[in-house]
Formats: structure tokens, sequence, C-alpha cells
């Protein structure tokens, strides 16, 4: 399945428009992640902990995009926009949305 950002797809025809499609994760964020990542905040750098949660929230909030988008009998995503915020009483739980039209291209 194609995914885009763009609102076509070079060298491919849109046929029909299945509707607007989305993929949801919130994910929480734990004690040692929480703790690994002030360590970070203290002495600078990068926190890796943080990256992976949000790389893995992403690629997963993108996978069930593509998977609705395959049960609405689309064969593609265009459009894609991947939003992040942050939730939760002490901000500790991080919600990733994905949303695009499902298509179908020839």
């Amino acid at each position: 399945m194609i995914i885009t950002t763009t609102p076509f797809i070079e060298g491919k025809k849109i046929v029909d428009y299945k509707g607007i499609v989305f993929g949801e994760v919130i994910s929480g964020v734990d004690f040692i992640k929480d703790f690994a990542a002030g360590l970070t905040n203290f002495f600078g750098g990068r926190s890796g902990s943080y990256e992976g949660e949000l790389i893995e929230a992403r690629q997963n909030a993108l996978r069930e995009l593509e998977m609705r988008a395959k049960n609405m009998g689309a064969n593609a995503v265009v459009g894609v926009d991947v939003d992040y915020e942050v939730l939760g009483s002490a901000n500790n739980m991080l919600m990733v949305t994905a949303s695009g039209t499902a298509v179908i291209v020839e």
C-alpha cells in the first residue's frame, strides 16, 4: 500500500475515494524512561528513550491507518498528516494520530 503526505501519487490515477481514515495510538511513558529522560535533560543530549517511544508510536499509528484503509477496500492513502499530543494529568501519555484519505489508484 502506498501511503503519502501528498494529495496525489505521481504516475497513478485516483479512481475512487473511500473516505477519511485514521490510526490512533496512545502510549504511556513509564518511570524508567521518564527517569532516563530526566538525566538527559540535566546533562544534555538527546533522549533515546523518548525518541524510541515516539518512533514506535508513529509506526503503530501508520500501521493502524494502513489496516483500516485496507478494510475500506483502498490500496493507497493520500494527504497523510501525523499529529502528536501529550495527555494525562502528569503529561505522561503520548497520543499519535495519523489521518489521510483512503483511495483506490490504478
